[in-house]
């Protein structure tokens, strides 16, 4: 049997190939990108600040918190893949510094080590910034027809909405 050749894609060719053509115009995808960006860089910083936590509370709550920050920041760990291969299926690339991090993110970072509850204060607004910059996104791949987005940023916005709620309801008994 004759090996088969390989046959070499002329450069026109090659170049449409590694052009993104998925129906959605660059524009709009930069657009959508750097949305996603954002909601990286916050979903980045709130899990950063959910593992410190994590690690650092005391007190009378200990475990019941301790157990809740570690199921809360291994969700969003996996959720950080999932936003940044959306980016990259945009065409471009994903922020991944601390400094591009720092630089795109709302959500304000907490000094120090704080009191459990007021652990649980700063998780509600950060779950609450990381909510609304996920809404923010979804106006821009709403409008580009880009339902593989805005279901990404429906279960983000459903996720960060409940565990707010779920945080907030450890306040009022407090």
């Amino acid at each position: 049997m004759a090996p088969l050749k390989e046959k070499t894609m002329s450069k026109k060719n090659l170049t449409s190939v590694l052009s993104v053509n998925i129906g959605i115009d660059a524009k709009d995808r930069k657009k959508i990108a750097d949305g996603l960006s954002a909601l990286l860089a916050d979903s980045y910083t709130l899990y950063l600040m959910t593992h410190n936590f994590h690690w650092n509370v005391t007190g009378p709550h200990f475990n019941s918190l301790h157990a809740m920050f570690m199921e809360q920041y291994t969700e969003q760990w996996n959720a950080l893949d999932i936003i940044a291969e959306r980016i990259r299926s945009l065409g471009h690339p994903a922020p991944g510094t601390v400094r591009e991090f720092a630089n795109l993110t709302s959500i304000k970072e907490v000094d120090g080590v704080p009191a459990a509850m007021e652990m649980v204060q700063h998780l509600v607004v950060a779950q609450e910034a990381t909510a609304r910059t996920a809404r923010k996104v979804f106006e821009a791949a709403e409008a580009a027809n880009d339902q593989p987005t805005c279901d990404l940023l429906t279960q983000r916005m459903d996720i960060h909405e409940k565990t707010a709620w779920m945080l907030r309801s450890l306040l009022e008994a407090a």
